[in-house]
């Protein structure tokens, strides 16, 4: 089992790039057996992975197990909620960083939603983000996919269109 601390924040997107195919990526499915704590199954290309996350927002601590294919076929039929599909663009940033860039699909078709790691508190905090990102979401919990795994697109995207304009 791999243990660490998660360091990560999250924005919506004003602009994506044109020249995403590009980009390696991959296609990732994953369901929620429990938001609180996050208990997490993920399909990412032929990987399978049980997740373990913490409360929190920008740090939390994670574990990571491999599954089986079977394990992962038997435990998502058991996910609460939405099973969510989405594409992974992996990013690079000018300044070293990677932003891992989600084109939700299914469910979520339109939601695009980026993620960055930091290997420390202060390299998030002192993170300045490129143009193209938008609002910083880490702190709300609408835009973690396990919350969003219990709501319904039109409700995502209202909130969406609600905070950016309540943001200005």
């Amino acid at each position: 089992m791999n243990k660490s601390y998660e360091i990560e924040r999250k924005f919506l997107i004003k602009k994506i790039p044109s020249n995403l195919d590009s980009y390696v990526h991959f296609d990732i499915e994953q369901g929620y057996l429990c938001i609180d704590p996050v208990i997490r199954v993920r399909r990412k290309d032929s990987d399978y992975i049980l997740t373990y996350k913490s409360r929190g927002f920008m740090v939390r601590e994670e574990y990571e197990h491999p599954l089986t294919k079977n394990g992962y076929e038997h435990l998502i039929r058991k996910a609460d909620g939405n099973v969510i599909s989405k594409t992974r663009y992996i990013i690079p940033d000018s300044s070293g960083l990677t932003i891992e860039l989600d084109i939700f699909k299914k469910t979520f078709d339109g939601i695009v939603i980026a993620e960055i790691e930091f290997t420390s508190s202060d390299e998030a905090e002192n993170f300045n983000p490129p143009d193209w990102l938008g609002d910083d979401v880490t702190r709300n919990i609408y835009f973690h996919n396990s919350y969003m795994s219990r709501m319904e697109n039109d409700e995502l995207k209202g909130f969406i269109s609600q905070y950016s304009v309540n943001k200005r």
